[in-house]
């Protein structure tokens, strides 16, 4: 048991190590696994991820060799201030993760490849969404 400020807090902080389990682990699915800052943040002109725009959305800097219809030359911000979050908001974007499918029914267009994650991954890769400014 813990006192602060002389109130006795016991599940606000079990609450509190779940939340940053989550973000941690949804940041590590995010970052390791998916890659998605390899394509929605932008890069310095030496090539590397603008760390201070990280998931800002970008322009490709690649290309199919043959024209693909739909294919996207820009990906989208990520961050809760950018319009597909606020659009979405996080049940859309879990959905999406989930599904492969956004909260209009289409599907994801190339390159953005289709994810079918279980609900907790997508859920902690939106909780870490969440926690970015």
């Amino acid at each position: 048991m813990l006192r602060l400020l002389g109130l006795v807090c016991i599940g606000a902080l079990s609450s509190f190590a779940a939340d940053q389990d989550a973000i941690a682990y949804g940041k590590y699915l995010l970052e390791e696994v998916a890659k998605c800052g390899e394509c929605h943040t932008p890069r310095t002109e030496a090539g590397a991820p603008d760390k201070s725009k990280l998931l800002k959305g970008a322009t490709l800097d690649f290309q199919p060799l043959h024209e693909m219809k739909e294919w996207h030359k820009a990906t989208p911000d990520l961050t809760p201030s950018g319009r597909l979050f606020m659009r979405w908001g996080a049940p859309g974007m879990q959905k999406f993760l989930e599904t492969g499918v956004g909260p209009a029914g289409r599907r994801a267009e190339p390159p953005m490849p289709a994810y079918t994650l279980r609900p907790h991954d997508a859920a902690a890769i939106v909780a870490y969404l969440q926690s970015l400014k």
